[in-house]
């Protein structure tokens, strides 16, 4: 299916047509998509979701050239204005074609820097930013150079997400088993590894960042509370913003995620970035993506805490196009420096990531039915079913469901994500050992 339209069009590479977020701003915003599913997707050309016009199947990690040379090829027989990802591998995939195109993006080198963490963390301490001690493993046997590192130590895949492997050697006896196994799980879920970072443990709360930049100029949206995972294996649990911080502190944190979009050269587009507050106070950024995060959930995330359309005006960018309004301010391109503080919060959005609770072949999730009822919740997005097999950790299987609700201030996200912990529950099979199942 094609069309003639002449509303601008992106391609949108690998996004999950279960996740609406994206689909319903682009509809908003006047912009038609061509959506490039995932492969293990099948999507209808009968019931599309707002926006698209058209579906290109392409499979760019299995055939990337292929791949390159299809966006090509439709690029010259029907035009569009820009390309864009919310999937953090295709990342750099994006860059290259709007590279080769001449389209609007951050290009390759700056691509690079932010999904190569080991890049990323020579860049960000070129900068003169926070970063905790690190050294790079380019193959299993460079474990030994991680061993001057004061511990504990988090070894992590260079080009992992979802805290897909990312794992904590308590101490230096622990390391070689630790890169081991981080290095097994990343070849077996990545189908490849280009190498390890492994860097020094820091203490302290977790946050995300939602930003929005263009031509330079950076809008820090909104700061958010991720929990305080210690590890071994930090499995996300919750996200919920606004953080409820000193003035201080979250002016420390804009102004660190501002130097770090120049320290990576991201001029241009979303931001999604996670970061830790040593001792409570001081921001280390852990990795700052090129994109919106958690394939959709910053957007509702950020737009809940702002009210301002975080997808709409990602994806003008991405077109080309000068992003509208954000907030009270006047029309035209963000202005806000990290030293300035943003308006007030219109209100408080949460995401409750349900955990796996145990390991084994699923029997039952209970409590998500009702929770669809629920006035404050407006989406549970389920990915896990009775069925599937959890594995293990570090090895990933996937987040059994995303819970997303409204409040009226942090205190009330808080306070229902206490009740989520009972009101959900995943059972496993009788017939696995799986010693740590328990509520989700």
């Amino acid at each position: 299916m094609t069309t003639d339209s002449p509303r601008p069009t992106l391609v949108l590479v690998y996004q999950r047509t279960s996740l609406p977020w994206v689909f319903e701003s682009a509809e908003r915003a006047g912009i038609g998509l061509v959506l490039v599913p995932r492969p293990d997707e099948a999507v209808s050309e009968e019931r599309l979701p707002p926006a698209v016009v058209d579906v290109l199947r392409l499979d760019f990690e299995a055939d990337r050239a292929g791949a390159l040379e299809a966006l090509r090829r439709r690029y010259e027989e029907s035009p569009f204005q820009g390309v864009v990802t919310l999937y953090d591998p295709a990342v750099p995939f994006v860059a290259e074609v709007t590279e080769l195109l001449g389209l609007p993006g951050i290009g390759r080198d700056v691509a690079l820097g932010a999904q190569d963490k080991r890049v990323m963390r020579e860049r960000l301490a070129a900068a003169g930013l926070n970063v905790p001690g690190f050294v790079r493993l380019d193959e299993p046997a460079d474990w030994e150079k991680a061993a001057a590192l004061t511990f504990p130590v988090v070894v992590k895949p260079a080009h992992g997400f979802s805290s897909l492997g990312v794992t904590k050697a308590e101490s230096a006896r622990s390391l070689k088993s630790v890169v081991d196994e981080v290095w097994r799980t990343s070849e077996s879920k990545l189908g490849r590894v280009d190498g390890l970072v492994a860097e020094e443990y820091v203490d302290g709360p977790e946050f995300a960042v939602e930003s929005l930049a263009y031509r330079g100029d950076v809008r820090v949206l909104s700061i958010g509370y991720k929990g305080d995972p210690q590890g071994p294996h930090f499995e996300e649990g919750v996200y919920r913003a606004p953080a409820t911080l000193p003035d201080e502190v979250q002016d420390d944190i804009r102004r660190e995620v501002t130097a770090a979009h120049e320290a990576l050269g991201i001029t241009d587009g979303p931001t999604h970035t996670e970061l830790r507050l040593r001792g409570g106070v001081t921001p280390y950024l852990l990795e700052m993506g090129a994109r919106i995060g958690g394939s959709g959930v910053s957007h509702y995330i950020a737009s809940g805490v702002t009210g301002i359309d975080f997808a709409a005006q990602a994806l003008r960018i991405a077109a080309g196009i000068a992003p509208g309004p954000l907030g009270s301010e006047p029309p035209g391109p963000a202005t806000l420096s990290g030293s300035e503080r943003p308006s007030e919060p219109v209100g408080a959005a949460a995401n409750y990531i349900v955990p796996c609770g145990g390991y084994g072949r699923i029997t039952a999730i209970s409590g998500l039915d009702e929770l669809r009822d629920d006035p404050r919740v407006d989406h549970v997005v389920q990915m896990l079913f009775p069925g599937d097999v959890v594995k293990p950790y570090p090895d990933f299987t996937g987040y059994p469901a995303f819970v997303l609700s409204r409040h009226a201030n942090t205190a009330e996200t808080e306070e229902f994500h206490r009740y989520l912990e009972s009101a959900v529950r995943i059972d496993y099979a009788d017939d696995t050992d799986h010693s740590h199942e328990g509520q989700a």
